[in-house]
C-alpha cells in the first residue's frame, strides 16, 4: 500500500510539473490581455473531466494495451471504446468552451488552453502511475515519465485550444469532431510509446508544429486593443534590449585593458 502511494505521489508531482511548464509557455506571454479568472475556471473543470476522462483510457485502453504488449496476446484495446471516450471528452469539452463567462469575452484558444492543460495534466498522471506500477526502473523508464509529465498537458492544451479556436470561428461540430480525431491518435500514440520508445519520434515533431500555430490561436483571442497594447509593450522592449545590448559593447570597450 505504501508503494502504491509513493507511486502515485511521483505520478502526480510529475503531471503538476508538466501543468506549470505548460502554463508558462504560452499563458505568461500575454498574461494581463486576457480573462485569466476564467482561465482559471477552466483548470477546475478540466481536473474534474480529466480525472474521469484519464481514468476510464487507463482502464479502456492503457491497461489492455500494456498487457497486450507484455504477453504477445490476448485482446487489444476496442477501438470503440477509444472513439467513444475521446468524443465524449471533446463534447465536454464543448459545453464547457460554451459556458457564458467564455463567450463574452471571445476567451475560447485561452480557455481551452487551460481546460486542456488539466485534462492533459490527469491522463499523464494516470498513464505515468500504470508505467510505475509495470515497469522496472530503468534508464527507459526514466525517459518516459520524464516526457510524460511534460508532453501529455501541453498535447492536450494544443487540441483544447484548437478547439476553442474553431469553436471561434463558429464551426462548431467541426470542432468536436477534429478534436475526437486528434484525442484519438494521442491516447493510440502514448499507449504505443510505453512499450516502444522509438514513438516519441513522430509525438515530437507533430506538437512542435502544432505549438507554434497555438500561439497564432492565443493572439486571435485576444481583443484588438490589448493587440496594440502588446504590439506598444514588446517594441518598447526590443528597444529596450537594444540599448542595453549597445550600452554594455560601449562600456566593455571603454575600459580599459589590465596590460595598459
Amino acid at each position: 500500500m505504501a508503494s502504491d502511494l509513493l507511486l502515485f505521489q511521483i505520478s502526480s508531482v510529475s503531471a503538476l510539473i508538466g501543468m506549470t511548464l505548460g502554463w508558462r509557455g504560452v499563458m505568461t506571454r500575454y498574461s494581463g490581455f486576457y480573462d485569466l479568472p476564467t482561465a482559471w475556471s477552466n483548470i477546475f473543470w478540466g481536473i474534474l473531466l480529466g480525472g474521469i476522462y484519464g481514468s476510464m483510457i487507463y482502464t479502456e485502453i492503457i491497461i489492455p494495451t500494456i498487457e497486450f504488449e507484455a504477453t504477445g496476446g490476448g485482446e487489444i484495446a476496442n477501438p470503440i471504446n477509444l472513439v467513444l471516450l475521446c468524443l465524449i471528452a471533446s463534447i465536454i469539452s464543448h459545453f464547457i468552451l460554451r459556458r457564458k463567462r467564455v463567450l463574452s469575452g471571445s476567451s475560447q484558444t485561452t480557455s481551452g488552453w487551460a481546460l486542456g492543460l488539466a485534462i492533459g495534466g490527469m491522463f499523464g498522471m494516470v498513464v505515468i502511475y500504470a508505467v510505475l506500477r509495470l515497469s522496472e526502473f530503468n534508464l527507459q523508464l526514466v525517459l518516459t515519465v520524464t516526457l510524460l509529465s511534460i508532453l501529455a498537458p501541453r498535447c492536450e492544451a494544443i487540441i483544447s485550444s484548437y478547439q476553442g479556436q474553431m469553436m471561434l470561428m463558429g464551426r462548431k461540430w467541426g470542432a468536436i469532431l477534429r478534436a475526437t480525431m486528434w484525442r484519438c491518435g494521442y491516447v493510440v500514440m502514448f499507449a504505443y510509446v510505453l512499450s516502444a520508445p522509438i514513438g516519441w519520434i513522430f509525438i515530437l515533431p507533430v506538437m512542435l508544429i502544432a505549438n507554434r500555430a497555438s500561439e497564432d490561436w492565443i493572439w486571435n483571442a485576444i481583443p484588438k486593443e490589448g493587440k496594440k497594447q502588446l504590439r506598444k509593450i514588446w517594441a518598447r522592449q526590443a528597444r529596450e534590449r537594444k540599448i542595453a545590448k549597445i550600452s554594455e559593447q560601449v562600456t566593455s570597450k571603454s575600459v580599459p585593458k589590465e596590460s595598459e
